[in-house]
C-alpha cells in the first residue's frame, strides 16, 4: 500500500492553519524539507517525520490513523481556484485538498519572462497542458518548442522539464498531472 505522506503532513499543516515556513522553523528544519516532503519527491526518515510531526504537535500514531476529511465537491468557482504558486508563476489548484486524489489540475499564469527555474523539474508521473494564451517555451530532456494558444504538450515527467514565458505578455495555460505533483 503506497500512503501519501505529503499529502497527509499538507492537509494536516493546513487544517492547523501553518505556512511551510511556519512548520519548517517550529520542526527544525528547512522550508525546503517541508516543501519536498510535501510533493511527495523526498521521503523522511522516521526521526525527521517524528520531528515535523512535533512541531504540529501531533503523534506518530495519531498521523497514521488520521483519516482526512476528502469533500466531494464537484464544481469549482473561479474565485474557489486555490493558489499554491507565489512570484511571477500562479498555479490556481482545482480543489484544496488532495489527498487520496489521483490528478492534479491547475490554471498556470506565468509573467512575461517567467519560468521555472534552470534546473529542470524531474519527479514520477505523467503531465500535460494545453496553452490559453500568451506563448510559453517548454523544454522536455533534448527538445524544447514555443507553443502558443491551442497547442498542448504531454510527457513522461521523469524527463527533466521547465516552461519560461516568452513574449511580452502572460501566458495562461490549463494543465494536468498525475500523480499531484505539488
Amino acid at each position: 500500500m503506497n500512503m501519501d505522506i505529503g499529502g497527509r503532513l499538507r492537509t494536516l499543516r493546513m487544517r492547523q492553519n501553518l505556512s511551510q515556513r511556519e512548520l519548517a522553523k517550529r520542526a527544525g528544519v528547512t522550508n525546503s524539507t517541508i516543501s519536498l516532503i510535501e510533493a511527495n519527491q523526498s521521503n523522511p526518515s522516521v526521526g525527521a517525520l517524528k520531528r515535523i510531526l512535533d512541531g504540529i504537535p501531533i503523534g506518530m500514531a495519531e498521523f497514521f490513523a488520521l483519516e482526512p476529511d476528502v469533500p466531494q465537491t464537484v464544481f469549482y468557482q473561479a474565485n474557489e481556484l486555490v493558489e499554491i504558486g507565489r512570484g511571477p508563476i500562479s498555479y490556481r489548484q482545482v480543489g484544496e485538498n488532495l489527498f487520496n486524489r489521483a490528478l492534479q489540475l491547475l490554471k498556470e499564469r506565468y509573467e512575461p519572462g517567467a519560468d521555472t527555474g534552470k534546473v529542470m523539474l524531474v519527479h514520477e508521473g505523467e503531465e500535460g497542458g494545453i496553452v490559453i494564451s500568451g506563448r510559453i517555451e517548454v523544454t522536455v530532456g533534448d527538445e524544447r518548442r514555443i507553443l502558443g494558444p491551442g497547442d498542448a504538450y504531454y510527457f513522461d515527467s521523469k524527463l527533466p522539464h521547465r516552461f519560461r514565458c516568452v513574449g511580452p505578455v502572460p501566458c495562461e495555460v490549463v494543465s494536468a498531472c498525475t500523480p499531484p505533483s505539488f
